[in-house]
């Protein structure tokens, strides 16, 4: 099916005018493919962003797990490895826009581009809102949000100004969509990442940058472990049509879907929901 393409109206560009462009439909292989891609999953050291970047690597991105600790990101590695994969580590701390400037570049010097941008680092409290001291709140809105704008704004000026058409997906939650009781901190540090992302989406969409949100429902991992007491897994259960947690790999499919040019080439500024239909259940 042809495709039809217009030229935006505007003072000295004259009549619109449409053309058609023929294009061929892809294979599903080629959909999903990232064969020569890199992407860079910040907070890959960790279980759900781990998860996120093996896919990558199985999809033929060449993937650079950051993190703090290279051990950790070790045994991830050697799973990538082990299935055929291409992965590296850089360290880097989100808290610094320097240090995301200087990890874009050790990323390009190491692997000669970058396309796609996973950010994912975060930390969680279940401090009650009245004892939550100031230190404790900057931090998890410097971690979650901030960080979150410094990496966007570091990978975004490269995609720009070397006219790449990147793909970033930023971690949203479960809980940035519909406040949740004991996190109330990393909802509403997430609900920012949302919104966030949207306006990204929107100012970048005309250079081919996309913008995201992977949105996880309720996935066992190093944040929330401290919460999912017996009474809260209970409850998490009861709002949840599938009646289970996810699995890290399932987040893995809307990963490509957002990561791929050729499947997800049309998405941007959406919530990708992956929940077990927790946030579908009113009452």
């Amino acid at each position: 099916m042809p495709g039809i393409v217009r030229t935006r109206c505007g003072p000295g560009r004259g009549t619109p005018t449409v053309k058609t462009m023929t294009t061929t439909t892809p294979s599903a292989g080629e959909l999903f493919s990232l064969d020569g891609k890199v992407a860079v999953v910040i907070g890959g050291t960790g279980e759900l962003c781990g998860a996120m970047g093996e896919g990558l690597a199985q999809a033929g991105a060449e993937v650079v797990l950051v993190g703090r600790s290279e051990k950790k990101a070790a045994s991830r590695m050697a799973s990538i490895a082990e299935k055929g994969g291409k992965s590296r580590f850089i360290a880097a701390d989100v808290g610094s826009r320097s240090a995301l400037n200087t990890l874009c570049n050790d990323v390009v010097a190491q692997c000669g581009r970058v396309d796609i941008l996973v950010n994912g680092a975060g930390v969680n409290s279940p401090t009650p809102v009245l004892d939550i001291t100031e230190d404790e709140f900057a931090h998890i809105i410097d971690v979650n949000l901030a960080g979150v704008l410094r990496g966007c704004q570091s990978f975004g000026a490269y995609f720009l100004d070397n006219n790449v058409p990147g793909s970033i997906i930023n971690l949203g939650s479960i809980s940035g969509l519909n406040p949740l009781s004991r996190v109330f901190t990393y909802s509403a540090s997430k609900g920012a990442v949302h919104n966030l992302s949207r306006n990204l989406a929107r100012e970048w969409a005309p250079h081919g940058i996309r913008v995201n949100t992977l949105v996880p429902g309720f996935f066992p991992a190093e944040q929330n472990r401290k919460v999912l007491t017996p009474d809260r897994v209970a409850q998490i259960m009861d709002h949840t049509p599938m009646d289970r947690f996810g699995e890290a790999y399932e987040l893995i499919g809307a990963t490509l879907l957002l990561a791929s040019n050729k499947a997800g080439g049309f998405i941007t500024g959406m919530e990708m929901i992956v929940d077990g239909g927790f946030n579908a259940v009113s009452i």
